[in-house]
């Protein structure tokens, strides 16, 4: 799930952040102690997803030895600081964390996390989509359960596009700048989109066009923005710029951003498809206008996506009560209390809900009774495979908004020479901090 919406999810019954290491049931032991017999144990969870809280109540009525309290982890900054910190100090470790995909490796890979494996894991492979389990897998060993995900989709206004003489989403990325400048056509504020340096966004086209920038092996990470898929992406994503298709004005999450959703003049969106339960509260206005489909495509007739976001939950590697946390982080994400947070509008990654016909055949008032649930089945299941994101992946986002910034103001400069940069400082940064980085 993006940063961006993760407030939205903060439950009010959740534990502050200052509580966050003072409260902990870890003592950095790293032993798995079990919860069977009468034993009884206490687990901390560390989490902004405030659907977790809500299966609490039924795993406890389950399991009465063991009581587990959601911890407001405030945003996954804050988390993975507070995290590191805790394993340093050798103590406040808490027992189930939650990561957002990109960073699961940077903390499976020196040993932080615990090597699921050793509970049958493997088992579960069937019951999630492919692409969020290659999400929770580092170097062929699970560390996290995916918990929630975002397949990129195209969230698209009909009332603008008929305006602008289009009666359908457009299929392919070509016919998406072809419809680009039929909304441009329109005058004022009319965009097809919005864009001042969402490399989220950026990487998910190159994801689609088979763009594979990272490479990670262990602890070496090879970053190449020269291939063809990359090459491809951002060359189109180049073109809409300079030809002045895309608002560079407006940020997105801002309050200008819901204002052009909300009349109509930002046409479409292409975002994970956690959009579905934000764009109600962004754009109200909008309420029967808006349809979901899948990405453009790169080819006629091809059926290939990416992913936008998504997060997981693992256990650290000094939790003291790891059989008891895993117990929890079973129930919560694969077991008997999924339902309660699909109730409580999670996207989860599950095949058994995504393919279900009650998710799959229900009408949504919001887009105009279409069964958006179909679309996002079917985006999440063509996720291209073999995606990588390097370990540093938290800090990178950061500095690659720092690089883009100048660009998106003054218009100097271009996306290549912008990645470019960034895979410099991506290099000194990973080599100083003990990777192998080229």
């Amino acid at each position: 799930m993006r940063l961006s919406q993760k407030a939205r999810l903060l439950s009010a019954v959740l534990v502050p952040m200052f509580a966050l290491t003072a409260c902990s049931g870890g003592s950095g032991g790293g032993s798995a102690t079990g919860s069977g017999g009468d034993q009884q144990v206490k687990l901390t969870v560390w989490s902004w997803d405030g659907t977790v809280a809500g299966a609490v109540p039924g795993f406890q009525a389950a399991n009465p030895n063991i009581k587990v309290e959601v911890v407001n982890a405030g945003s996954s900054q804050d988390e993975y600081k507070a995290l590191d910190n805790a394993i340093q100090a050798g103590s406040g470790v808490p027992d189930v964390v939650m990561f957002e995909y990109f960073a699961v490796p940077y903390f499976a890979i020196p040993g932080k996390l615990a090597d699921l494996g050793k509970y049958g894991v493997e088992n579960f492979k069937k019951d999630y989509v492919p692409g969020a389990w290659s999400d929770v897998t580092v170097n062929g060993k699970v560390y996290a359960l995916p918990s929630d995900y975002g397949p990129s989709a195209l969230f698209y206004n009909t009332a603008t596009l008929k305006k602008a003489g289009i009666d359908k989403a457009p299929a392919t990325w070509d016919e998406y700048y072809e419809a680009a400048k039929k909304v441009r056509a329109l005058g004022g504020d009319h965009y097809i989109a919005q864009d001042t340096g969402d490399i989220f966004f950026l990487l998910s086209l190159i994801w689609q066009a088979g763009g594979r920038p990272f490479k990670v092996n262990g602890n070496k990470v090879h970053i190449d923005f020269t291939d063809e898929g990359t090459t491809r992406a951002v060359a189109f994503w180049q073109k809409m710029l300079d030809e002045g298709l895309i608002n560079t004005k407006i940020t997105g999450w801002s309050d200008d951003w819901n204002r052009t959703l909300n009349d109509g003049t930002l046409a479409t969106q292409t975002m994970g498809g956690w959009l579905t339960s934000t764009l109600p509260e962004r754009a109200p206005k909008a309420a029967g206008d808006f349809r979901v489909a899948l990405m453009p495509q790169w080819k006629q007739g091809d059926k290939v996506g990416a992913a936008n976001g998504g997060s997981s939950f693992g256990i650290p590697a000094a939790a003291e009560h790891q059989d008891a946390a895993f117990k929890f982080l079973e129930y919560f994400t694969h077991g008997g209390g999924l339902s309660s947070r699909v109730d409580a509008g999670a996207f989860v990654p599950n095949t058994s809900v995504l393919d279900s016909e009650a998710f799959q055949s229900k009408a949504n008032r919001y887009f105009g009774e279409q069964k958006v649930g179909a679309v996002l089945a079917e985006a999440s299941e063509i996720v291209g495979s073999g995606w990588q994101y390097p370990p540093f992946f938290e800090w990178a986002r950061s500095v690659y908004g720092d690089l883009a910034s100048p660009f998106y103001t003054t218009g100097k400069g271009s996306l290549a020479e912008i990645l470019e940069q960034w895979k410099q400082r991506c290099i000194q940064y990973g080599n100083e901090q003990g990777f192998e980085v080229d």
